[in-house]
């Protein structure tokens, strides 16, 4: 497993569309995060209460960095979408069977990749909210409350580039591949889990592949509603988490069987 991270590292370390969307990640979530602790969102005049920079404290500031880290996430998954289409575009790929890979050792070493930046992801999210926590509260007291929600964003980017890797790997174009992702994240779920939901008493749309994570980090202003309002029944936590894990071994399978099936 080492060695073939180790190939896949010498892949991508001088490619500069790698370390542009790492930062743009890596750079937009804390400005973000921070503009918005700032009160650059807030209702009202500029001498208004600004409700959302009090969240950015301990606990909640791990449900708002959470949010807004699936949200930037998605730079990280069409990065998954784009070093794995140009394994096709520059036929590298049967090159490294060529070499000796076994098709499954392929897409393992891509998968590798996927929990390598799901991890550096996750333990930069985890700095972050240890430096607004402390900022905003003065302390680190009740700073491991509610931390699984960090856990949330790691089962939630893998989830992402998990779906991402299988999209590069069953289309093989980037810009289509890219396309048909952002179609399906940004749109397509989101109607079908409008139109579902609206016609079942429990929400079983929510289980949809991306939509399933998704509900692990919801807005934080709109779960405080939710609670709140109290509509209706609701799917617990614990059943996106393992739902969430389905959906990973099922792109994973598929993904595979894809690999397996068609012609190198």
């Amino acid at each position: 497993m080492k060695g073939l991270l180790a190939i896949e590292w010498l892949k991508v370390k001088r490619y500069r569309t790698f370390w542009v969307l790492i930062g743009l990640f890596a750079l937009l979530l804390p400005i973000w995060n921070y503009e918005i602790a700032s009160g650059f969102l807030q209702l009202g005049s500029k001498n208004s209460i600004n409700i959302i920079d009090t969240a950015y404290s301990f606990p909640g500031v791990w449900g708002n960095l959470g949010f807004w880290g699936s949200v930037f996430v998605l730079f990280l998954s069409i990065l998954v979408i784009i070093i794995t289409t140009n394994e096709y575009a520059y036929r590298t790929h049967r090159q490294n069977v060529i070499d000796g890979w076994r098709r499954e050792q392929f897409l393992n070493a891509k998968v590798l990749i996927v929990f390598a930046l799901c991890i550096a992801a996750t333990v930069f999210l985890f700095l972050l909210g240890v430096i607004f926590g402390v900022i905003n509260s003065g302390s680190l007291d009740g700073m491991f409350t509610e931390i699984e929600q960090v856990g949330y964003f790691f089962l939630l980017s893998l989830n992402y580039m998990g779906f991402a890797l299988f999209i590069a790997i069953w289309i093989k174009r980037s810009g289509l591949a890219i396309g048909l992702f952002l179609l399906y994240a940004m749109i397509i779920e989101n109607i079908a889990k409008g139109i579902g939901n609206h016609f079942m008493d429990l929400p079983l749309f929510n289980l949809l592949p991306l939509q399933a994570s998704d509900e692990l980090l919801p807005f934080p202003l709109m779960a405080m509603a939710k609670n709140l309002i109290n509509g209706g029944p609701s799917v617990s936590m614990n059943t996106y988490v393992i739902v969430t894990v389905i959906w990973c071994v099922v792109y994973y399978f598929a993904a595979k069987l894809l690999l397996l099936k068609r012609d190198w």
